[in-house]
Formats: structure tokens, sequence, C-alpha cells
């Protein structure tokens, strides 16, 4: 049994992972994001996939601007009495070339692939109990050694801030017993990636890749912490 929160669920990885995780009568999740009509279509169709599924709490939410100690955490203390898994998936990218990106594009970036996720730490790892996971959701733009693409710099760079901000939790929360993993994704055919890339085809589709950080996030940090782990089919 475990309880899960997941951001950016309304879409593409996190709407696929959602349906994964309720998959399993024993969970119980809330699943966050932005947009109140993408979750109720995922509460949805989670509900008519899963008839004995596990228990699902969809709540609109924004990681940047909305209020953590007077909304989500008294909704999280209503559904569950602590928190086993966090996986911080919600995300944003802005396609542009570096030398017309302004300060605020990267300010932007950082918000939503950074600081999103360290308000979302800073609230829920205090209801977490021990062997707790926490799960970063990067991108192999943010992983070094990685090929990289144009206009992609200020995405990426944030990308990149958070796989850091990982390898650092992992230390400060020993003694707490909970785990922080990162993984680094390759291309997934998602609605953010089709947007930014009309012409391109993903090496892999959402469903996949839900399921593979499902998967990860209730058992993987058995064998991991503090690890940023690239997540592609491609090289290098």
């Amino acid at each position: 049994m475990a309880n899960i929160i997941i951001t950016g669920a309304s879409s593409g990885i996190g709407f696929e992972a959602v349906l994964d995780l309720t998959a399993n009568k024993n969970n119980t999740v809330i699943a966050l994001a932005r947009s109140a009509d993408k979750l109720r279509k995922l509460h949805e169709i989670a509900s008519s996939l899963n008839h004995d599924g596990g228990k699902l709490y969809p709540a609109q939410f924004d990681i940047v601007y909305d209020d953590y100690p007077n909304s989500l955490v008294p909704f999280i203390q209503s559904k569950m009495e602590h928190v086993d898994i966090l996986i911080n998936n919600a995300g944003a990218l802005i396609y542009k070339p570096f030398l017309e990106s302004s300060t605020e594009d990267f300010a932007q970036m950082f918000q939503s692939n950074l600081l999103g996720h360290v308000n979302m730490i800073k609230h829920v790892a205090p209801l977490m109990t021990k062997g707790g996971h926490i799960v970063n959701i990067s991108s192999m733009g943010g992983f070094q050694g990685s090929a990289k693409f144009p206009g992609l710099a200020a995405y990426s760079s944030s990308k990149g801030a958070l796989a850091i901000l990982t390898e650092c939790l992992a230390e400060e929360f020993k003694d707490k017993n909970i785990q922080v993993n990162c993984l680094a994704l390759g291309s997934s055919q998602t609605e953010m990636f089709e947007a930014a890339f009309p012409d391109l085809q993903a090496g892999t589709l959402a469903f996949e890749m839900g399921r593979y950080v499902a998967e990860f996030a209730q058992n993987a940090n058995k064998f991991y912490n503090g690890k940023v782990l690239p997540v592609a089919n491609t090289t290098p």
C-alpha cells in the first residue's frame, strides 16, 4: 500500500503514470495539475479502466503560485495519514534560440521546472514516512554529456538544476531515511513535445514512459538514492 502525490498529472507522462498507479487497489493517489477540465477527464478514464483500483483524488493546484500551507497541505492531510511517494513531474518548455531568450524566459523555466518542485518538497517532505521516495522528473536535455538541441537552453538549464538538487537532497534527507532520485527522460510523444517539435517523432510513447515512472517510484528506492538516471533509447 502506498500514498502517492504526483504533479503535472493532467497530460502526457503524468497522466499515464496516474492510470498505472491507480491500477493497484492498495494505492491512494493525489493527482495535481493546473487544469480542472483535464483532471476531470483523468478521473473519468481512471474510473473506467480501474473499477477495483486504488483511490484517486484529483486537485487543481499550481505548484509555483498557489497556497501550500492553507490549501495543499490540509488537503493532503484530509486524504492520507502520511505520504510515501512524491513524483515531481510538472514542468513547462520554452523553445526559443538563446539570443532571442529573455531573462524572463529563463526565470519562467526555473520557476516551473525547479522552484515549483522546491516548494513541493519543502511542504511534502515533513509529511513523509521513513523509507519514502521523492522522484524528480528531469530531461536528457539536463543530463551532462547528452546530446543537446538548439532552442532549449533555458529549459535544459532548469532541468539540469533539478538534477543537482536531487543529489543535494539525497544527502540532506539521509537522517529522515527518505530517498531522492531523478529520472532524466528522453523524448516521449506528449502534448508538450508535439507543441515544441511538431515535425518530429519521439522515441517513446507517453504511456510506456508513464508506466516506467510509476514502477520506478514504487520500487527503485530499494536500489537507488541520490542518482540521476538517464532514461533514453538513444546515445549519447
